[in-house]
């Protein structure tokens, strides 16, 4: 197409240098013209090495927002500002990306919805685990109903010792929580993706912080770790109305000698089973009454000197986001469907403080 989008960036932090930018300077329909951080230096930095020439720098995306010529903007903020950002874009006229988790509080990303429903803007989270290659092919398997009903499923996101200590990650009034809110997230919208199911009916969690020095053996130090008040681990059992159950595990840090990436789950059906752990997938049935495992080999390999590399979730993630504005078609991550994840996420932690069940009508 000769169309091009111009984006604005709103956050010029980790998560956009890391992440949003080098994905959408890599795309060709793509013209990043405006960049906004409370921290003119950072957005200066941004516009230099990822914008136009002529991009221009904010410290309040308000004005941002005003630029009519801007068509999608970027939301790469702290938890907290990402529902206000947004629904003022979307009511701008901007399609929105926000990163994940899609807000602080339930009740702000059901906001978010409304908004995007109100607008006909498309609003989508950056939920980039779904857009992995192992990730895609599960999801078709399971289309083809090879696995069967899935009624049992765990998902996982456990670091041994992993606590992030910049930016505002041990901020609570900022971030919202710790590991459940930071990078459960990403493996509890991947499980509900593939079970494709999104109605929860009970959840019982418990959040922990117990050790001792939960600095000792960071790997990014400890800068903060000590004193945070968030929580380093919590597991939770998950209800859907179905009577499928979930079971979710995550650490930021966490006594295990076992620690498994976020973007992992198992999920059990009533004719096979899948694990995609790592991003290791591994198919396992019964076959001619016998026990057997599939390790599915997801690269583009085989042919000399070619190692198969698939493109990055992310960059996958930055190339849908864009073809689905250009093409006017539903984006992979869907805004009511990340609600669902922030309504199960912020259950857990009612549920931990209340010692109750959060039951869903």
């Amino acid at each position: 197409m000769d169309r091009i989008l111009k984006i604005g960036i709103i956050g010029c932090g980790g998560i956009a240098n890391g992440k949003h930018m080098p994905s959408l300077k890599a795309i060709p329909n793509v013209e990043m013209v405006a960049f906004c951080d409370i921290i003119p230096e950072k957005a200066q930095k941004a516009a230099k090495e990822f914008g136009t020439p002529d991009a221009k720098v904010y410290t309040d995306y308000k004005e941002l927002l005003k630029d009519e010529s801007i068509e999608v903007v970027h939301v790469l903020t702290p938890n907290k500002e990402h529902a206000d950002i947004t629904v003022d874009a979307l009511y701008a006229g901007k399609h929105v990306m926000c990163e994940k988790p899609m807000a602080k509080t339930a009740a702000d990303a059901r906001r978010m919805v409304e908004a995007a429903e109100a607008t006909g803007k498309k609003l989508t989270i950056g939920y980039q685990h779904r857009q992995k290659v192992s990730a895609q092919f599960a999801k078709e398997y399971i289309e083809t109903d090879a696995l069967g009903e899935i009624y049992y499923a765990n998902c996982y996101a456990v670091r041994r010792r992993g606590t992030p200590n910049w930016g505002v990650f041990l901020n609570e009034e900022e971030q919202g929580g710790g590991p459940i809110i930071d990078i459960a997230t990403h493996s509890l919208d991947l499980t509900l993706y593939l079970m494709n199911n999104y109605e929860p009916a009970i959840v019982l969690g418990k959040t922990h912080k117990k050790l001792e020095h939960p600095e000792a053996g960071n790997i990014w130090g400890d800068n903060g770790v000590s004193d945070t008040p968030l929580e380093e681990a919590a597991c939770a059992f998950i209800q859907m109305k179905n009577g499928a159950t979930i079971m979710l595990e995550t650490s930021w840090a966490l006594n295990t000698a076992e620690p498994i990436a976020e973007g992992s789950c198992v999920l059990c059906g009533s004719k096979a089973g899948l694990s995609l752990k790592n991003d290791k997938l591994v198919i396992n049935k019964v076959e001619l009454n016998k026990l057997t495992q599939t390790n599915v080999d997801t690269s583009a390999g085989g042919v000399a000197f070619y190692d198969g590399a698939a493109a990055s979730p992310q960059l996958t993630e930055a190339v849908n986001w864009i073809n689905c504005i250009l093409n006017d078609t539903d984006p992979v991550v869907l805004p009511r469907q990340a609600l669902v994840v922030s309504e199960i996420l912020e259950a857990i932690y009612t549920s931990s403080q209340t010692g109750k069940p959060v039951y869903f009508e």
